[in-house]
């Protein structure tokens, strides 16, 4: 099967007492870090700049640190989208095609048939709770397109121009809310994201 990478940008502001990260509410999946799917061709630490700056709306980031990769299973489903693929209609090629699924996200697997596997892709109505499959897609996709376990990249980047406590940004057709988050007690992480948080916690007390 195909490797995935992906990359988590934790943006600190230098000075600041306390030390403060940036958060962004995600208007339906929580409060988070930003992260992302490094691209075909990327290297990682370019893709932690291009996903913290994505995803913030802040430029001149720095980067500072590599704080070292873990492996990653998919929260929701069981396999990684590895290279974004169409999604056919029959375990073949020459089968009609309308949809693709992008490189990142999670799928769960269906069956399988002649070197295709039979998957389905929701995308959830995930915070505050979830109550529903916003979107769907069913269909097949070779199998060279999917993976278990992605790598994820971790790297500090500090931003020294000035901010608002909170602002907007406008990306992939959501509104995101980044602000500032004291690393003492930032509150309302996503679960899955909450052991991304030791980590950063971790290799700033190894640095005082």
């Amino acid at each position: 099967m195909a490797t995935l990478n992906k990359v988590t940008s934790f943006i600190l502001r230098p000075g600041s007492n306390p030390r403060e990260v940036v958060l962004f509410e995600h208007p339906t999946a929580g409060i988070q870090f930003p992260a992302g799917t490094v691209e075909e061709g990327e290297m990682p630490e370019a893709a932690a700049l291009r996903e913290g700056e994505e995803e913030t709306g802040l430029s001149g980031l720095q980067m500072e640190s590599f704080l070292g990769s873990i492996d990653e299973k998919p929260v929701i489903g069981d396999h990684f989208i590895a290279r974004t693929t169409p999604v056919y209609a029959l375990p073949n090629l020459d089968s009609f095609h309308w949809a693709q699924l992008r490189s990142g996200v999670t799928v769960r697997l269906l069956r399988r048939s002649n070197g295709f596997i039979h998957v389905t892709f929701e995308e959830p109505n995930r915070w505050p709770d979830p109550e529903y499959a916003t979107y769907q897609i069913t269909g097949w996709v070779p199998e060279d397109t999917l993976c278990e376990t992605a790598q994820r990249y971790f790297f500090t980047f500090t931003h020294h121009g000035q901010t608002p406590p909170h602002w907007e940004v406008a990306i992939d057709n959501h509104i995101f809310k980044p602000f500032w988050a004291p690393l003492d007690k930032p509150t309302g992480i996503i679960g899955p994201q909450e052991p991304w948080l030791e980590i950063l916690l971790n290799s700033i007390g190894k640095t005082k």
